[in-house]
């Protein structure tokens, strides 16, 4: 019940074919309810929020845990066919198959997990998904912005690419300077531009193998709370065009991307993209092209543009009869 967990939480409590069975988190229980009342960036929630032995929110019961160890949570008996796994924690097939153990039908991770785990991204390859698997990996944020763009460009053919995604600082950095394994991690988050190391390029790698060794991704911290802006260096195979690039990226946020990309010329922000459940915004007033090499922008909130890729998967179940219809 983190950043991602509690938005799942506010998004889907009134969602009319998915009913949340319970929550668990290790966390003093009435500050989860108080921080599902109240949060800086989405604001106060619409509905009431109390703890009294479990939640209640607007008169209804939502089972209310505290176990570290998901093998102890009662999920066979409250029948629930998928667990949110958000915690980070559980992303190997050894720790999310916990919950399975505790009587759980199907796992789906907030993270892009280890390597045992498939890695299916909604509007990419989600299709390929198998009756046999029970845990999975929507990929991250950054993965689900950048896939999409990936495979669109590629259409025409792509020789390398360099990532550098502009970032909202996390709960991984520190609001003063404090000690930290990566030393530009530990200094104060909401003061300076912070270059991070990030795994993007392994995740990717693995949804583009002919583009092993061909991708390279760095993100970049700036203080503000949400959103981000992720900006590709495309090495085309052949000379292109702006127009042909953003002709490309227009027809499918209109077609087969339509909900999950986005295209613009308009002159925004991060700020503007605010609850913007598309996973990749397009600026394409900021489409550059120099021979062989094309400059591509695109914003997404990385809080409710990858929360609506999971819920995306609930309803991809749902309807194609993977799952039942309790959370």
């Amino acid at each position: 019940m983190g950043r991602i967990g509690r938005l799942l939480f506010r998004r889907l409590i009134d969602h009319p074919h998915i009913e949340v069975a319970a929550v668990n988190d290790i966390m003093d229980l009435e500050n989860l309810a108080y921080l599902l009342q109240y949060d800086s960036v989405y604001g106060k929630f619409a509905l009431p929020v109390v703890y009294k032995h479990n939640l209640w929110i607007d008169q209804r019961e939502v089972g209310c845990y505290s176990e570290a160890d998901p093998l102890k949570l009662p999920w066979k008996g409250l029948n629930v066919d998928v667990v949110l796994e958000c915690t980070g924690k559980f992303s190997s097939v050894h720790g999310a198959s916990k919950h399975l153990s505790a009587g759980a039908k199907k796992v789906l991770l907030s993270t892009t997990g280890s390597s045992d785990i498939p890695l299916m991204i909604y509007g990419h390859n989600q299709q390929s998904f198998g009756n046999g698997v029970d845990i999975i990996s929507p990929g991250g944020c950054m993965t689900n912005c950048c896939t999409h763009l990936i495979y669109l460009v590629n259409s025409i053919g792509i020789e390398s690419v360099h990532i550098n995604v502009i970032h909202s600082y996390t709960s991984r950095q520190e609001l003063v300077d404090a000690p930290h394994h990566d030393f530009r991690r530990g200094r104060a988050a909401a003061e300076s531009i912070i270059p991070v190391p990030v795994d993007l390029e392994t995740s990717l790698e693995r949804l583009f193998f002919p583009l092993k060794n061909k991708i390279a991704a760095v993100t970049t911290r700036v203080p503000v709370a949400n959103g981000a802006l992720a900006d590709f260096t495309f090495q085309m195979k052949e000379e292109v065009t702006t127009e042909q690039i953003n002709a490309l990226f227009k027809k499918a946020a209109l077609t087969e991307y339509k909900g999950i990309i986005e295209y613009t010329e308009h002159p925004i922000v991060s700020l503007d993209i605010k609850s913007n459940e598309h996973s990749a915004i397009i600026d394409g007033a900021l489409t550059s092209v120099v021979g062989k090499q094309v400059k591509v922008f695109a914003f997404f909130d990385n809080e409710y543009g990858y929360t609506s890729r999971i819920i995306d998967w609930l309803n991809y179940w749902r309807i194609s009869g993977k799952s039942e219809k309790q959370l």
